[in-house]
Formats: structure tokens, sequence, C-alpha cells
């Protein structure tokens, strides 16, 4: 596949008024999310709430892409067609995770290194024959006291490099996720240093390893306060701090930026999402590539019982509507359900 057909991948991807759902869960973290409804994780129930997931009718207006997991692209839905084909029915375009999960960095205590490189040339290409058009390899930096460490930053910026060389090699579209997470009680101005500090070593690497910026979308996490800081930063600084990070950082070459949720409820994520793009036009397109924040209130809905389908499904969409809305800045908080 030749730049031009990755780069039109990357922008259907960040279409207008649209975004990705992020339904990639691995194993223990579904497992997680299960038990907060008592649900137990079995094969069949993961299989049935994705199906639920990617069935719902109508979604396809504000969702453009689906990441899976391994097991999900092998699953198929309740009338036997495979999930990826159910997708791209709707016009959806399948996306699968490829990483290993983050792992303790040897040497250096409190920081990861994401795993996966070993034998991934080798998995790509069976990806993309199950239907996957695009990737997603997630790198975690963590702060502290003491860290990041200018090495965690650059093992992982050098990870997400080699990912997504072989990813475009494989043709497939690579989403670069370097996430600051947002746990600790760190302000603001810290999340933005790490930040810009984080992306401009990923962008330094994959200029290295020759990746085309054009045919990859970039996965950042927002610049926010973290959760345990005592003074929480608002809506309006959220969207200033992060965007003013992106513009120092991300080449104009890149076509958008789909953000994650990182912690954030589901509504704090679309009002952040919200405000940035009411600042007006952007270099990139700034969107959405959310698990929980479009997911929390489906499992709420639906609780693993049949006949709560319908009601998971429409909360299902409402999110995505909503995030949709935000896509264009024209979201309000009176769009949200009654409580």
């Amino acid at each position: 596949m030749n730049v031009g057909e990755l780069e039109a991948i990357a922008r259907s991807l960040v279409a207008p008024g649209k975004g990705i759902l992020a339904a990639d869960e691995s194993a223990p973290t579904i497992e997680k999310r299960f038990k907060s409804i008592d649900v137990p994780s079995t094969e069949e129930n993961r299989r049935t709430y994705r199906d639920l997931l990617f069935t719902t009718p109508g979604v396809s207006e504000f969702i453009s892409g689906v990441i899976l997991y391994d097991e999900t692209i092998r699953q198929c839905s309740a009338d036997g067609t495979p999930f990826a084909k159910v997708l791209e029915r709707q016009g959806i375009v399948p996306g699968i995770k490829v990483d290993e999960g983050a792992k303790a960095l040897i040497g250096f205590p409190g920081e990861k290194i994401t795993e996966g490189l070993d034998g991934l040339r080798g998995r790509l290409p069976e990806y993309r024959t199950l239907g996957a058009r695009f990737a997603k390899w997630r790198a975690v930096i963590d702060i502290g006291a003491g860290f990041p460490t200018r090495y965690c930053i650059q093992a992982n910026a050098h990870a997400l490099a080699r990912y997504a060389a072989l990813c475009q090699e494989a043709g497939l579209v690579p989403i670069v996720e370097p996430e600051v997470l947002m746990d600790g009680g760190h302000t603001i101005e810290r999340c933005e240093e790490v930040t810009m500090e984080v992306l401009s070593l990923v962008y330094a690497e994959l200029t290295s390893h020759r990746v085309s910026l054009e045919g990859t979308l970039l996965k950042p996490n927002m610049v926010v306060s973290g959760k345990g800081c005592p003074a929480q930063a608002g809506v309006p600084q959220v969207a200033e701090a992060t965007v003013r990070t992106l513009s120092r950082v991300v080449p104009p070459a890149v076509p958008g930026i789909v953000f994650l949720s990182g912690g954030q409820t589901p509504r704090q994520a679309t009002e952040h999402l919200n405000a940035m793009n009411a600042m007006g036009k952007h270099t990139w397109e700034l969107s959405f590539s959310y698990g929980r924040a479009l997911q929390d209130p489906v499992l709420k809905a639906w609780k693993g019982k049949a006949a709560n389908v319908p009601a998971a499904k429409e909360a299902f969409f409402l999110r995505a509507k909503l995030n949709g809305a935000a896509r264009h800045g024209s979201y309000s908080p009176a769009m949200e359900p009654s409580l």
C-alpha cells in the first residue's frame, strides 16, 4: 500500500464530526470493567457486549473506526458475520491493538516500557487479512518524584517509531499513542512540560525511522491536572494548554489528533474536546479515540442482561453523538441526558 492510500485511511478516521471507538481492552482490563457491573468476563459475554456496540443502528454517523483486540477481531456477530465485516458494512474502519502491554522498565523504578516488537512484523499481515486497516500501540509515561526520566521517554519513543514503520510496511495506518498518565498530584503546568518533551522525542524518532507522517495519527493525552492535584484546571485552561502544546511540537503533516480520555469522566472528555474545537480551525483535525468515555454509560445500562441491550445501544449512540458535536465545537451540557 502506498503513502497516498495510508493517508486516505488516516483522513477517513478523522472525517468531520466523527471519531474512533477504542474497544481494544485486554482480557484483564475488560474483566475489571465487567466486575464493576457484576458480569463474569467469559468469552461469550465479551462477544455479546462487543456485538451490542458494533451493531448500534446509526452510530456510523459519528464513529469512523473501531480499535479491536486480538480476540475480538477473530469473533463474529450473533448472525455469524465476522466483526470486521460488520463494521466495514457500515463504513466503519476496523483497527487492531498490537502492543503487548506496558511492563516495568528494568533499572528505572516506577517507569514502564511497552513490549510487543518481537514478532510484530510477522503478525501485522495476518491482522490485515482479518480486516484491520489501522493499528494502535500505547506507551505509558507516568509523572512522579524524579520521573519520567529522559531514558524512559526515549525508549518508548523509539519503540513507537519502530512499530509505526512496521505498520506502514504492512499497509496499516499506525496510531501513535504516547500517554502521559493523569494519575498523581502534579499540576497542569507539569503535565504540559512532560507532554511537550514526550511528543518532541516521539516526532524526532518517527522522523529518524522515515515514517510518513501523512499516513499516521497521534493519540495523546490532553494536558490536564493530575487526579490528586488540589487545584484542578478548568475546561478553558485544559483546552488552551493542550492546543498550545500540540502547536509547538506536532508537525502539520499529521492529518489528525485523536485524544484518549485517560480516566476523565465521559462528560469531561466531551467538554474538553468541544472547547478545543470551539477555539477555531486547527492545523490538524482534533478528534477522539475514547474507550471508557464512550463505554461507561453503555456498561451501566447493559449490566449483562439481554433485556437491557436496546437501552445500552441508546446510551452508546448518545455518547457518540455528543462527541460528534464536540468535533464541531457545537456540544452543549444541555444535550446531556437528565440525571
